[in-house]
């Protein structure tokens, strides 16, 4: 890397802090009369970090954990119940009206399922071409299919002609995310959010659309947070990797750090789940209990402790643990983050250790 990558790749592009989305409960009319109280999903409650120009940032977790609300408040699809969103140093949490619109220019999204988040009656080019419509870029029709042809380019879709009149019924999987990362590449965003982009994939062509993202973020220096379910995924794209559970990170720092010395129990179990494709490896599995908490009444302490093998009567049910750094950069919310992370931990040994417990 270049001295002059490294100074790209310093300068802050978002900063999150302190973010927080509470979703209302509807009350039934008796429920309103009877004067029962209002009561919140905690889908994301509390979480800082940041965004480095052509950093990806990884977000992983089971399903309900947060991630995609995330996404969507940093992009401000959603609006923060609280909290903080400096893009470039601008709070853009509580933006409204034109200075909403302008700031959706420079920040975009890449939905999980393409057919869905595409409109089945435009062509490539009416889906492409609407973001600079919507947004005035362009003095002419033909200044604008220049644009539209490079952005499919970009994202693969070579020759860019062949494509311009289908529709996306008339188009694979991959094809239909390649023009969805057109369409997020058109407008030169500085940062983009892709959720869980290659899950609805071929696993045969993942791997493509992957390295598509990453040799974009080459070529445009664009920072991403990337959000999936998968640790193996995480660990393939991003530069960093955030754990998440039930609204909280629990972890964070780079991602070969938390792959390989995870000092979450959480984390652990997410890295045992991983398949290995080798019928000789023996690769246990950090045994965790239960189903994941209600979002709506979340347990005392912390909120992984009904779940958790290490778990401490008197400590981990009463306290809530804070963010604590075990080493440079890493950062991890558990009461015994240090001890875990001094005893290492491979997979097949961390699950013996847990079944014990």
């Amino acid at each position: 890397m270049t001295d002059e990558n490294v100074e790209i790749r310093d300068e802050v592009v978002l900063q999150v802090r302190d973010l927080r989305k509470l979703f209302e409960i509807k009350r039934s009319f008796k429920e309103v009369l009877a004067r029962r109280p209002i009561l919140y999903v905690k889908a994301v409650d509390g979480i800082s970090f940041d965004i480095r120009k052509g950093e990806i940032l990884g977000l992983v977790g089971e399903s309900g954990c947060g991630k995609t609300t995330t996404g969507r408040l940093v992009t401000r699809l959603e609006t923060p119940t609280s909290g903080h969103i400096y893009f470039h140093g601008v709070d853009v949490a509580k933006l409204q009206g034109k200075a909403l619109k302008a700031f959706r220019r420079h920040v975009q999204m890449i939905f999980q399922d393409p057919y869905e988040s595409l409109n089945p009656r435009f062509t490539v080019m009416q889906t492409v071409m609407e973001p600079l419509l919507i947004h005035g870029i362009g003095d002419t029709y033909d200044e604008k299919l220049e644009m539209v042809i490079q952005a499919l380019e970009d994202a693969e879709l070579k020759p860019a002609e062949e494509y311009l009149d289908r529709f996306p019924h008339e188009l694979s999987g991959g094809q239909r995310q390649r023009v969805a990362i057109a369409r997020a590449l058109v407008l030169k965003p500085q940062f983009i959010v892709a959720d869980e982009p290659v899950s609805m994939l071929d696993v045969s062509i993942r791997s493509g659309v992957m390295n598509l993202m990453l040799d974009l973020r080459e070529k445009y220096h664009l920072p991403y947070i990337f959000i999936t379910h998968d640790i193996a995924v995480a660990r393939y794209m991003s530069d960093r990797m955030a754990v998440m559970y039930l609204g909280k990170i629990v972890e964070i720092g780079e991602s070969d750090n938390v792959v390989f010395n995870p000092s979450h129990p959480y984390t652990r179990a997410l890295i045992t789940a991983v398949p290995v494709p080798d019928p000789d490896h023996k690769h246990g599995r950090v045994q965790i209990k239960g189903e994941l908490p209600s979002p709506i009444n979340l347990p005392p302490g912390c909120r992984f402790h009904p779940r958790c093998p290490y778990m401490e009567k008197g400590i981990c049910d009463v306290k809530e643990p804070e963010l604590v750094e075990v080493a440079e950069g890493h950062m991890v919310a558990c009461h015994f983050a240090r001890k875990l992370y001094e005893e290492g931990f491979s997979p097949s040994e961390g699950a013996e250790e847990a079944t014990q417990a």
